[in-house]
């Protein structure tokens, strides 16, 4: 049973996800899964999953308008992306309700830790501004929009720090620019592996609502910040990884004896 003080601390944490989400357009999931777990108490590490992912897409979308608003999207790679993503989520989340959450928790951490060694390895690629998505590159772009989407829909995440070094990869624009653009494919997978949740009764809707209140404000602050740090070289990039090894250890740490066990 969850009181009033942890609503109030899902909403707190809904801040801190949404700012995520505008600042480096990913990591909202990554610490939204394990603040629902830890902090505001919820024990099925599965209702988690679909709470913070319903969450998360919600946000995604206020971070979405944001940048939209500064001309910080690319409306056709973010549409492609997210429509390939959409069938890989899925199927992934369909997968992932059969794994035992903490193992979830363990193999979700993991991938974190190649994630941010990966991100922190090229923090000095500067991209190419004006990238367009056309016949020549729209295959790879969709193809790493469906393996995004899978393995967001597995780990039950809007999966934008697997978004954004994917279109980073898949098209080689700046990562300001993909930052803005990710957040299309965050809310569309969120939005699917919540409701894939939620068909199975594994999402608490009223927990769902004081995190995105939260988020709503987080992420008009972390996108007016990520356009501040845009213009300083690596620092976004540095940010991400970062964020992304630390609560990564902690997930590992957490989960580590219940994967061996």
């Amino acid at each position: 049973m969850i009181d009033q003080l942890h609503y109030l601390l899902a909403a707190f944490s809904g801040v801190l996800v949404g700012f995520t989400l505008g600042l480096v357009g990913g990591g909202g999931s990554i610490l939204a899964v394990p603040l629902i777990v830890y902090l505001v108490g919820v024990r099925s590490p599965h209702v988690a999953i679909g709470t913070s992912a319903l969450a998360v897409a919600a946000n995604a979308l206020f971070g979405l308008v944001s940048h939209a608003r500064g001309g910080n999207v690319n409306w056709r790679c973010g549409g492609s992306y997210a429509t390939a993503g959409v069938a890989g989520a899925l199927a992934g989340s369909t997968l992932g309700k059969a794994i035992d959450g903490q193992k979830l928790l363990f193999l979700f951490a993991l991938l974190m830790v190649a994630v941010g060694a990966a991100m922190y390895r090229g923090r000095r690629d500067e991209g190419v501004e004006g990238v367009v998505c056309n016949r020549d590159n729209l295959p790879k772009v969709m193809s790493f929009g469906f393996g995004t989407g899978a393995l967001s829909g597995f780990f039950g995440i809007g999966g934008g720090f697997l978004i954004v070094p994917g279109l980073v990869a898949s098209t080689s624009m700046t990562i300001y620019r993909a930052i803005g653009t990710s957040l299309i494919a965050v809310a569309a997978f969120g939005l699917t592996t919540a409701l894939n949740y939620a068909a199975s009764g594994m999402l608490d809707w009223t927990l769902a609502g004081y995190f995105i209140a939260g988020g709503a404000i987080g992420s008009l602050i972390g996108t007016r910040v990520s356009r501040y740090l845009a213009a300083k070289k690596g620092i976004l990039n540095t940010v991400f990884a970062t964020m992304i090894v630390i609560v990564a250890g902690y997930m590992l740490y957490r989960s580590s004896a219940a994967f061996i066990g």
